[in-house]
């Protein structure tokens, strides 16, 4: 059930025909896992934290580097050196304190992913390498977990779902990482803001049952040129 304090915090997006109270309950109940909360999961886990998702499991190692900061929204310059995580769960706890917030400062591996899967019910991919994204794939799809999967490169960007017995996986989508894929790439916050926006909207209508996903359509943003199309995948 609501509290009042929930229900008043809540209340314009109560508001959205098919969530009311039954949804946003629904939100309270839910787990999501968040890999990474850099450029792309950084501004998911504010947007999802602020819809009241009442745990959210968030993955990300390392400490804060100057480079971090044109996008990694949850980081904050005060705080360069020091652990990623622990900025992340200090900014979220700022903006939702009635959330409960599980801080892994680890990235995403074949070691760990199983864990990490096991703890939630929604999962959205963050993560900027395949190594990581392939092994949170591949618990999805042994435990039964829909991943939102969205990525971005310079103006691009895509978003698509993936739900184990109706869809393919990223697999299916990638049998391979990418030749040309690097590590580090280009990068504008708004860019990387926007698909995460997107994404995290993507697991609010999984959670709330409302809207239609990207089922076995990938979502292909050229922002560039603020052009948007839907590709069906077989």
């Amino acid at each position: 059930m609501l509290t009042d304090e929930e229900k008043a915090r809540y209340e314009w997006q109560m508001w959205t025909p098919g969530v009311g109270e039954a949804g946003q309950e629904r939100l309270k109940n839910a787990r999501v896992l968040i890999s990474r909360c850099g450029g792309v999961g950084s501004v998911v886990a504010y947007e999802l934290a602020a819809a009241g998702v009442g745990k959210l499991v968030l993955a990300h190692a390392g400490n804060i580097k100057p480079s971090d900061l044109n996008r990694q929204l949850l980081m904050t310059h005060d705080a360069l050196g020091t652990p990623r995580m622990d900025s992340v769960l200090r900014r979220l706890r700022d903006l939702n304190p009635l959330i409960e917030l599980v801080g892994v400062k680890e990235n995403l591996s074949e070691a760990n992913a199983a864990d990490l899967v096991g703890q939630v019910d929604l999962v959205v991919d963050c993560a900027p390498l395949f190594v990581e994204r392939y092994a949170m794939n591949d618990a999805c799809v042994r435990l039964g977990k829909p991943m939102v999967e969205c990525a971005m490169f310079d103006g691009e960007a895509y978003l698509t779902t993936f739900v184990p017995g109706v869809t393919g996986d990223l697999r299916s989508l990638f049998p391979e990482p990418p030749p040309e894929w690097k590590r580090e790439f280009p990068v504008f916050g708004a860019v990387s803001g926007t698909i995460a926006c997107m994404a995290a909207y993507e697991a609010i209508k999984c959670i709330t049952q409302t809207g239609e996903l990207l089922t076995n359509t990938l979502l292909h943003c050229d922002l560039q040129r603020m052009r948007f199309r839907r590709l069906p995948i077989q």
